[in-house]
């Protein structure tokens, strides 16, 4: 049998939220309560640790390590993908994006995922790819003008994201699950990984160090955005159980990025489950597969908001009505990007202005509501602008912090949109104190700089 107090506690667990998630649907739905009351459960639950493991990796002959690495499944297009696709045949963008090689299917029909099962079963009969005879851990690096971060490449628990182990920031919404949920099912494998932050351990930091200084990396290669990627394969056996046992002491891990990956590679692991039901843990279906980065190693750019109309309002009028909540000043920063946490720029009829929050704005103690994003959400998108939804309100739109100032205006002064508001960076520290809080940040506040590669690492189930 599947073991043990901890399966118990979650299933207890599960009982108790899906009564809390009924009576929340009945009294009128809140995600951010839902959350926090599975948090309040989770921090009554026996203390648990991280899990995080080796594996054996599926991954590129080294000949072809530059060809195949290509953009996370969700920062492109369909019609990036089938350009990134047409451009090699050995590029692994035609694995997480077959609908980019196929565009006269629907999107999510099912030769779409029947196509990236075979071109993985290809990749690896062609000799592409290879599958490594040992678990082991693997230190990925990305160096992006001149700043690097180097995270471990493992496997995480499946129970640790049910038990708050693994803590979140983000709803899901269940179409992308579904999409990810019915690719990892169809390749039996998690094709591309989680994006994780622990704390800051030395430990860790020293290990790490004294491999990348002792080895050359397996794979060294620079991407079409100049980002150049290294990983190195950790084949000492004292040093691997070490990563084992620094992870072990950790309380939590936190999902930076990829959340849909998490909540899909849990279910198919849950489904797994229930479809061997004489599984005793080991079984690679109850981890999946992640890079954990230390917390002062990440860079975190702003996500902007771009609103299509005014609400009736013309612009003379909305910056008076603006003006009674915030400071509003001519916009002095040469990028005309917010220099400092509690302001934001805003681009309106032909000019850069900063806004800054006033101190009755500033009040809440809870850390999610203490977001500069949730501050122009509540107190400016809503009541103003009336974007009472910003998940589903297609009068919102969002881009992502590495597209400059100049991309905003561009959208404004073409009609496309009415008005531009561009954040300051969250902080990690942020993001981990709203998780430890068991609540949610507004939907697109966070965009992680350099994106993971896609295709150096893959997990079979």
């Amino acid at each position: 049998m599947l073991l043990s107090n901890r399966r118990l506690i979650i299933r207890y667990k599960t009982a108790i939220l899906f009564i809390l998630i009924k009576r929340s649907a009945i009294f009128s739905f809140n995600y951010s309560a839902v959350l926090s009351a599975e948090y309040i459960l989770t921090t009554l639950q026996e203390k648990s640790m991280a899990i995080f493991k080796p594996f054996r990796a599926l991954r590129p002959n080294k000949k072809y390590a530059a060809e195949i690495l290509c953009p996370p499944y969700d920062v492109v297009s369909r019609e990036e993908a089938a350009r990134i696709s047409a451009s090699s045949p050995r590029s692994f963008m035609h694995i997480i994006r077959a609908d980019g090689s196929l565009l006269q299917e629907s999107q999510y029909s099912d030769k779409i995922y029947e196509t990236s099962k075979k071109a993985l079963i290809d990749f690896e009969s062609n000799g592409f790819m290879f599958q490594d005879n040992t678990p082991s851990y693997y230190i990925y690096s990305q160096t992006m003008n001149g700043r690097t971060q180097t995270g471990i490449v493992g496997c995480a628990s499946i129970d640790d994201y049910e038990n708050g182990v693994i803590k979140r920031h983000e709803i899901t919404r269940s179409e992308k699950e579904q999409d990810r949920i019915r690719h990892f099912d169809m390749c039996s494998a998690n094709t591309e990984p989680v994006f994780l932050i622990y704390d800051n351990n030395k430990k860790i930091q020293n290990l790490t160090d004294s491999i990348i200084n002792s080895y050359e990396p397996e794979y060294d290669t620079e991407d079409a955005e100049g980002v150049r990627h290294r990983l190195w394969r950790v084949l000492d056996n004292d040093a691997a159980a070490e990563y084992e046992a620094l992870f072990a002491e950790m309380p939590a891990l936190y999902i930076a990025d990829g959340h849909h990956r998490t909540a899909s590679a849990v279910k198919v692991g849950k489904m797994r489950r229930e479809q061997n039901p004489g599984c005793d843990g080991t079984e690679e279906f109850n981890r999946f597969m992640s890079v954990a980065f230390p917390e002062n190693s990440l860079k975190i750019l702003g996500y902007h908001r771009l609103i299509s109309d005014l609400n009736g309002f013309t612009a003379e009028t909305f910056l008076k009505k603006l003006g009674e909540l915030c400071y509003i000043a001519d916009c002095q920063t040469p990028d005309f990007l917010p220099d400092k946490k509690h302001t934001c720029t805003m681009y309106l009829s032909n000019k850069w202005y900063t806004i800054s929050f006033k101190p009755e704005l500033l009040k809440s103690d809870n850390p999610a509501d203490s977001l500069d994003a949730s501050i122009l959400q509540n107190c400016v998108l809503g009541p103003l602008l009336g974007i009472t939804d910003p998940r589903t309100d297609k009068r919102i739109s969002f881009l992502g912090g590495i597209k400059s100032s100049e991309e905003l205006k561009k959208q404004v002064d073409s009609d496309i949109k009415a008005v531009a508001f561009a954040l300051y960076p969250v902080s990690v520290k942020e993001i981990m104190s709203v998780a430890d809080a068991g609540l949610v940040m507004p939907p697109k506040s966070t965009w992680f700089e350099p994106k993971l590669g896609s295709g150096w690492f893959v997990h079979k189930l």
